[in-house]
């Protein structure tokens, strides 16, 4: 950004006088909270979030600075948990994110399990593209040994999430085949565990990022819904 571009001095202050008057007012609503979910409160929360994100950018965009906290929006908090309690049958919903990094090393190792395994090679060039390469890897691996292996395959790993849904019943074969990662119903997720560079700051124990919402009969923490 040009100096020209670049917020001034008075207009950073004046943001964060914004978020102490947006502190100040959510504290107000949540004293006030007439029931669960109370819109003053939501209000008063969307406000502080507006008030704090436009405060970070213009920080950053100033001073080259950021925040030490992040306020989620409400769009992307799950609703509590809904399903069954006793579940007769569950999903497990995984999402991991690789970047190419050595297309040369994925392509390589394409063309060794092509040429180790396939005697009838329908495509002489599926391993020598990027696209054929990937699918003949990912239909040689399963997807946990090449997230365990994926330096070797030239990958490079980005975001992941896994999620755990419950149902009453399975779903009879071949039923959602068609579009499996539609028609997820956020109440009967049991849990969630997602991974991801932007938590390296925040969890000092080298563990994932795990939230944990209830409480069993002894005070321990359950895994019953997370949210991010």
């Amino acid at each position: 950004m040009s100096d020209a571009a670049q917020p001034t001095a008075a207009e950073v202050r004046a943001a964060a006088e914004a978020v102490k008057t947006a502190l100040d007012r959510h504290l107000a609503a949540v004293e006030r909270r007439s029931g669960e979910d109370d819109p003053a409160v939501s209000e008063a929360f969307n406000q502080l979030a507006a008030a704090a994100e436009a405060y970070d950018e213009l920080l950053y965009d100033r001073h080259d600075e950021v925040t030490p906290f992040e306020i989620p929006s409400a769009e992307e908090a799950l609703p509590p948990y809904a399903g069954p309690e006793e579940p007769n049958a569950i999903s497990v919903l995984i999402r991991r994110d690789y970047t190419v990094a050595e297309p040369q090393r994925l392509l390589a190792q394409a063309q060794r399990v092509e040429a180790a395994e396939y005697d009838d090679v329908v495509d002489d060039d599926a391993a020598g593209t990027v696209p054929g390469a990937l699918g003949i890897l990912f239909g040689e691996f399963e997807p946990d040994e090449i997230a365990s292996r994926h330096k070797e395959f030239g990958l490079e790993e980005g975001d992941s999430t896994l999620w755990v849904t419950a149902a009453e019943e399975p779903p009879e074969a071949g039923e959602w085949l068609e579009a499996p990662f539609e028609h997820i119903d956020p109440q009967q997720v049991v849990c969630r565990f997602d991974v991801s560079a932007v938590f390296d700051d925040e969890v000092s124990d080298g563990e994932d990022d795990i939230d944990f919402v209830d409480e069993d009969e002894d005070g321990d923490l359950e895994p019953v819904n997370a949210e991010k």
